[in-house]
């Protein structure tokens, strides 16, 4: 009689015992390939963000060289809202996804950037594409 109750609770608990199996399976699959998306997805995002501080850098510093070449008085306060724009892109982290302001310092940067293309009376076009960054005015 005891073989046959262990073989009726085998039967009973089938239904359970595959249950846990299956949702542990899946659980494991699952973060498996979160793991996997999370990565890619970070690297796209990172890499824009990279591309679009590398072009406010670039242009920056460029700048940076035309007007000390060419130095006015009026041309001061460009100057001085470009070093600020210069200071930000170089403190900004880089290497620390885990900057809880990086998104905040970010919009900081393109504020700088667009005053700066305001005092030069220029309108940027900043474009992410599949052919590469680009900045366009």
């Amino acid at each position: 009689m005891a073989d046959s109750q262990d073989m009726f609770d085998a039967i009973v608990m089938a239904d359970e015992r595959f249950h846990g199996e299956g949702y542990q399976e899946g659980y494991e699959e699952g973060s498996s390939l979160g793991i996997i998306e999370g990565r890619q997805y970070g690297t796209l995002h990172g890499a824009k963000i990279g591309s679009e501080i590398g072009c406010y850098q670039g242009f920056a510093l460029v700048w940076k060289c035309l007007l000390c070449s060419c130095a006015s008085e009026k041309d001061s306060r460009k100057m001085k809202v470009l070093e600020s724009l210069i200071e930000m892109i170089q403190k900004f982290p880089y290497d620390d996804p885990t900057y809880n302001k990086l998104h905040e310092d970010l919009d900081k940067i393109r504020g700088k950037f667009k005053q700066f293309c305001s005092l030069l009376n220029v309108q940027p076009d900043f474009k992410i594409s599949v052919e590469g960054p680009g900045l366009s005015f």
